[in-house]
């Protein structure tokens, strides 16, 4: 937005006439005009949410604040790259190899059927997972508390890390409070009136072209006629003839090469999102999001903020050698198991794949990169994960010492869900509205709320639990959530409420037995 701003600017400038001292005044009346006052309006809301501390002239603390948790993500770094750097060596395939014509002819032919072809991938493995991810966490420790300190922590995680409270979580999140109608959500005779007048208010709100305005109206959740519109507005997405023009030179890199993270990311799409019965529909929108994901170097603009570090590879018999150093994959990010769900649920949304994949590339770049590195933010997976633990203990300290006691923490089983954003894990639609509200307060707090949500909707059937395996089947089956009922109750309401949910869902037939 930044450069065509100040070309139309310059322009503008240039077209002015009369006395220089008017100058300032027409430009704001001819920014009226253009309709470029209200985009310079949203570039600066956006600049302040996205705003670093000042202070702090250190880049390296800019990145992450804390010494332990620096050098524990660039362990966790160099054990991937290990990782990856085996694999390729006890399969002797390179990380980067350039297509045959032939082989750069079929790929064009069938992009639109990349799940078609199925390709023995039997000796590749995922890098890591959730559950390799988690036990790297449990590693953490702060070298300034004392060992007799942590006997003070119940959790898995024993960090001294400043979460919010119940009440300030409540504070937050208040527009989700039952006095207000949401959208999805509210049944009864008022639910039609509610929703037409709700498409006619987010109407008016996409014609306003206010980013503000947009979150918002957007923390009540979102008609699906109105979601692809507003999401985009929400983030401040526009897609121009620049951008189709960039996505078409990033289908040019995959005709033209081959990376082994291709083959990790088929893997993944059909491990994952192939064997889900709301996602398999999207396969090939998935696997060409993914593979132009791979090549984008714009994503390496991201790492400025992150507490991670892009790997890194040499040039075939330059090892060592720095000028001779590139980052791999092209766009830093080495995929894990169940990558591919942060993009199928958005396969509901965009229709077009050029919308689809920048708007991926958008949420992914503002949330979904903190969910599987390891750092301090607040918003970090680390900071959810002591937020959930900090959660459970406060609503339901008896189901928290219950599970404990018998070797059963609860975060081994909310694990996954946080770091997946709960993708896979919901009926697509209940997923669609967690997202709205993750969008509309710019946090991913939510996801550590609905975990400690859920645990409590189930707390009876856990309490008659005797072992870790009970704990999950009793968890295993969680697509009949519904997710704003539960956020209500956990956060809005007196906790019997979750009994209520629980009756009416019994006496309609949606709650399967655990």
């Amino acid at each position: 937005m930044t450069s065509s701003f100040l070309s139309n600017l310059m322009e503008l400038v240039c077209r002015t006439s009369g006395d220089v001292s008017q100058l300032k005044m027409n430009i704001h009346e001819g920014l009226a005009k253009s309709g470029w006052k209200r985009s310079l309006q949203n570039e600066v809301y956006c600049r302040l949410l996205e705003r670093v501390d000042a202070a702090s002239q250190n880049r390296v603390h800019i990145k992450e604040p804390l010494a332990y948790i620096r050098r524990a993500q660039a362990s966790w770094e160099k054990r991937i790259l290990k990782s990856l750097n085996s694999m390729c060596t006890e399969m002797s395939v390179p990380l980067a190899r350039k297509r045959p014509i032939p082989e750069q002819k079929e790929i064009r032919s069938n992009w639109n059927e990349l799940g078609v072809d199925e390709p023995d991938l039997s000796l590749f493995r995922p890098v890591y997972g959730p559950k390799d991810f988690l036990d790297m966490l449990t590693l953490l420790k702060n070298p300034n508390l004392a060992s007799e300190q942590l006997c003070n922590f119940w959790g898995l995680l024993k960090l001294p890390f400043p979460v919010k409270s119940l009440q300030q979580l409540r504070q937050e999140f208040c527009e989700m409070t039952p006095r207000w109608s949401q959208v999805g959500v509210d049944g009864g005779s008022h639910t039609d009136i509610f929703d037409a007048e709700s498409v006619g208010l987010g109407q008016k709100v996409m014609a306003a072209d206010n980013i503000a305005l947009c979150q918002q109206y957007s923390r009540r959740g979102i008609p699906p006629s109105l979601r692809m519109q507003l999401w985009l507005q929400n983030v401040g997405l526009r897609i121009t003839d620049s951008d189709r023009l960039r996505y078409d030179q990033l289908k040019m890199h995959v005709f033209k090469h081959d990376l082994l993270v291709d083959k990790l990311i088929y893997k993944d799409v059909k491990l994952t999102a192939t064997n889900d019965d709301q996602y398999f529909v999207f396969e090939d929108f998935i696997h060409q999001v993914l593979l132009l994901f791979s090549r984008d170097t714009e994503v390496l603009k991201h790492f400025a903020r992150s507490s991670a570090t892009p790997p890194k590879s040499y040039i075939r018999g330059m090892l060592g050698v720095s000028d001779y150093a590139v980052v791999y994959p092209p766009n830093g990010i080495i995929p894990f198991h169940g990558f591919s769900m942060y993009v199928a649920p958005l396969c509901f949304v965009f229709e077009d794949p050029v919308t689809l994949y920048y708007f991926f590339r958008e949420i992914y770049t503002r949330h979904f990169f903190r969910l599987h590195t390891i750092s301090s933010h607040p918003q970090g997976i680390v900071s959810l994960s002591v937020l959930f633990e900090s959660l459970l203990q406060a609503c339901q300290p008896q189901l928290f010492y219950h599970l404990r006691q018998m070797g059963a923490q609860p975060l081994r089983i909310a694990f996954k869900w946080l770091m997946r954003a709960f993708s896979g894990y919901l009926a697509s639609d209940q997923l669609l509205l967690l997202w709205d509200r993750v969008l509309a307060y710019n946090s991913l707090e939510p996801l550590a709320v609905l975990a400690v949500a859920i645990f409590a909707y189930r707390r009876v059937n856990l309490l008659e639990t005797s072992s870790y395996a009970a704990v999950e089947a009793v968890m295993a089956d969680t697509t009949t959530i519904r997710v704003i009922p539960l956020l209500q109750a956990i956060l809005l309401t007196a906790y019997r409420t979750l009994n209520r949910i629980r009756q009416r869902e019994k006496s309609s037939g949606i709650l399967n037995k655990s």
